[in-house]
């Protein structure tokens, strides 16, 4: 709606993990390394965390294209709502390996002989979880299980558990003992500092075909951090907010007046604990969807309640 306001090819700040616009901070180099490292020496289950919002998945989406570079065959989850039956069969379907049982045992000599095989042939078999802090119990136990699937050297399966930190606090649970400790290594996302948040705003309108502009005053950016407290989903939704805010207002630059206007409509005030405010704002992804499109409607009206020959000068835009 306010691309061509801008100067922009895009909009620059879709909540969707479009790998062009991945920002590196040093805390997400290090996972993705300490992942790759992981993989490569076979340790078996690798653990990433992060609170939501933080840049998981598109680790994830960068460490399935190394894993495809590297030849290595993969299977991603991200139902967590299987049963074990349910798992093993997704588990063969996704590594393209056929049976015409549904017996977990034939399922289990099946996938270690193909598994034998991949290792005799030098290629790894990767499995990646995400949201694995939504599986019950019985599941990460069968996870834990898969690791028994090993020669007298190595892992023949690497693991990835992926989720938020939940995922920490479930697994110091007693019934999980033994999967903790199979985890050889942990690797974390965080939330961006304040010239992080410069940074990640700067390299997405850049990408979006800004040139170099800033759109963004520097108070601006300071009270988006603010407000977001450093979680980049949340900082798209809000930027998202306040450039529609300026292109309602008829303005080539986002104001601090702007991104509070766009806080408050997600109800996220200055005087709110950040945990708090990183709460209302980190949902789920059909949460802030319902929220985009009720304020796209609100945003509609007042656009259309503005002077006709200001409307009229925004239709080719519209």
């Amino acid at each position: 709606m306010y691309e061509k306001f801008f100067g922009l090819n895009e909009s620059p700040f879709r909540i969707n993990p479009d790998p062009r616009y991945a920002f590196l901070t040093l805390s997400a180099r290090e996972a993705l390394a300490g992942m790759t490292y992981g993989i490569q020496t076979r340790k078996g289950i690798i653990l990433l965390t992060g609170e939501a919002g933080t840049g998981k998945t598109t680790l994830l989406n960068m460490l399935m294209k190394w894993l495809h570079h590297q030849r290595a065959a993969t299977a991603f989850v991200f139902n967590t709502q299987l049963n074990v039956n349910d798992l093993f069969e997704y588990l063969m379907a996704d590594f393209g390996i056929y049976s015409e049982s549904r017996s977990k045992a034939e399922m289990l000599m099946k996938l270690n002989r193909w598994l034998l095989d991949r290792q005799h042939a030098g290629e790894p078999a990767v499995l990646v979880v995400d949201e694995a802090q939504n599986l019950t119990p019985q599941l990460l136990e069968e996870i834990r299980l898969l690791t028994n699937l090993e020669t007298s050297t190595e892992k023949l399966l690497q693991i990835v558990l992926s989720g938020q930190p939940e995922l920490e606090t479930k697994l110091r649970h007693p019934q999980l003992r033994q999967l903790r400790q199979r985890i050889t290594l942990c690797c974390r996302t965080s939330r961006l500092s304040l010239e992080e948040t410069r940074g990640y705003i700067a390299q997405r309108l850049h990408i979006a075909g800004a040139n170099g502009r800033a759109i963004f005053t520097a108070e601006a950016i300071e009270r988006l951090h603010k407000y977001a407290c450093g979680i980049p989903r949340v900082i798209n939704v809000l930027s998202d907010h306040a450039l529609i805010n300026a292109f309602v207002d008829d303005r080539k630059f986002v104001t601090p007046q702007m991104v509070d206007e766009a806080a408050r409509e997600f109800e996220l005030f200055a005087g709110m604990p950040d945990d708090q405010a990183a709460n209302l704002m980190s949902q789920d992804n059909s949460r802030e969807s319902g929220s985009l499109l009720q304020e796209f409607a609100k945003r509609q009206d007042r656009i259309r309640q503005r002077p006709s020959a200001f409307v009229q000068s925004k239709e080719r835009i519209l």
